[in-house]
């Protein structure tokens, strides 16, 4: 183990070998990685262990510096461990450079089945005897990190001594067209919130789509711009400062040129940060996944959905027929004809979306009897995660405490400094 300083803490790199596939424990092993963060004047005490979990899928936690955010709250009296879940950051990460060497799609399909909630959480069971000593821990799960404490409560409570949720109270039992068709009617009110803001944008958007749709550039890397790519910039419109990071996008769009006017390269390049997948190819590759439970498959929920709702076709906007409408989480076949960082992952996504043989993530029967104390942010009106998907898993998990806020989007643990895990932490502990 490696240990250093940060302003306040200290941290150290902890590593553990866990079983690729928990059914077979004795087979492959796989590494996992998590960052320990203490308070620089707490670091010799004996600590009760906070586990994050981040967003996504795929996504490694995420790189503080010091005592950023929420973290500031919880090194007052944890011990915390910031998990790259498998696949991500340094646990074993799986991208197009790495998963051909499990073989072809069927068999990276396969190995990706394994990288879901279920294992996720045995791979918590299997490394919290080493931190704690057997002692169970304090799990904080944002957006789909909720997703996996909730399978956390579902089939392992005895290694919880809280749960704290924060954007990420999952449907029990939707399936991903029952998600997105949800999700639609939600991206179409930021979308419209945000051009109430800055009206001057839906102009401009629509004549970025316009010039989009007629010279189809190529952004640096090799990523392929098409309209229905512009409007998924519009996942930035679930996050705090999104909107306006948007608009300051779009104010940038456009240089003058000897040949007209261009999309400029700063306006390129900005583009690409949002919307390439090359740091986090699982995010697109298992979406559509951690929604599915039994025989029936995903089959491209989001791109099925979204044909029941032709305002979001910028065909029609660029004939006048409306604003263009942003899109935002969702992740359709096209993304991997246009992101070269997921272009040789198609085959292996055509055949995630045909499977029908997924384990069940949650126990409603389970979480009715639930003791561990449970406390859960829902965002109002939270463009990634249904509201009223989340209030009706809340009002199945005995325990929980809900905090219902329209002050933060979705990433409230964050934007809100200390405030929302101190309201977490409270409600669990019965004090709020």
């Amino acid at each position: 183990m490696t240990s250093y300083r940060q302003p306040g803490v200290v941290l150290t790199d902890r590593r553990f070998t866990v079983p690729l596939d928990h059914a077979d424990p004795a087979g492959e092993q796989i590494e996992l990685y998590g960052r320990e963060v203490v308070a620089s004047a707490r670091a010799g005490a004996e600590l009760p262990w906070l586990l994050y979990l981040e967003g996504g899928p795929g996504f490694g936690a995420r790189r503080f510096v010091g005592k950023q955010a929420w973290l500031a709250r919880a090194v007052q009296e944890y011990r915390v461990l910031l998990l790259d879940q498998r696949g991500t950051g340094q646990s074993t990460p799986l991208n197009r450079q790495t998963l051909p060497l499990r073989g072809g799609p069927q068999a990276q399909a396969d190995h990706l089945a394994l990288f879901r909630a279920d294992s996720i959480v045995r791979d918590c069971e299997t490394i919290r005897p080493q931190l704690t000593g057997g002692a169970p821990w304090t799990v904080l799960g944002q957006s789909f990190g909720g997703f996996c404490a909730t399978h956390y409560l579902s089939t392992a409570p005895e290694g919880l001594r809280t749960a704290l949720v924060t954007g990420g109270l999952p449907s029990l039992d939707a399936h991903a067209d029952d998600v997105y068709r949800a999700a639609y009617p939600r991206i179409r009110r930021k979308t419209e919130a945000h051009y109430a803001r800055y009206p001057q944008d839906v102009e401009r958007a629509r004549r970025v789509a316009q010039h989009i749709a007629e010279h189809r550039p190529v952004l640096p890397g090799g990523y392929t711009l098409t309209p229905e790519a512009f409007q998924s910039l519009g996942i930035l419109l679930g996050s705090a400062d999104g909107s306006h990071q948007l608009h300051y996008l779009l104010e940038d769009a456009f240089v003058r040129t000897g040949d007209g006017h261009e999309l400029s390269d700063a306006f390129q390049e900005s583009v690409l940060a949002v919307l390439s997948y090359a740091a986090h190819p699982l995010y697109a590759v298992l979406h559509e996944a951690i929604y599915a439970q039994g025989k029936e498959p995903t089959g491209w929920a989001a791109e099925r959905v979204r044909a029941e709702f032709p305002q979001f076709d910028a065909a029609a906007a660029l004939e006048g027929r409306g604003p263009l409408l942003f899109t935002g989480e969702t992740i359709h076949p096209w993304h991997f004809e246009v992101d070269p960082a997921l272009r040789p992952l198609r085959a292996t996504a055509e055949l995630l979306a045909v499977r029908t043989d997924w384990p069940v993530l949650y126990d409603p029967a389970r979480l009715t009897a639930n003791e561990v104390p449970v406390a859960a942010a829902v965002y109002h009106d939270d463009m990634y995660v249904d509201t009223e998907h989340s209030l009706r898993t809340a009002r199945t998990i005995r325990s929980l405490r809900t905090w219902v806020t329209d002050e933060y989007e979705h990433d409230g643990v964050r934007a809100s400094g200390t405030r929302v895990l101190d309201r977490l932490l409270a409600l669990a502990r019965g004090e709020a």
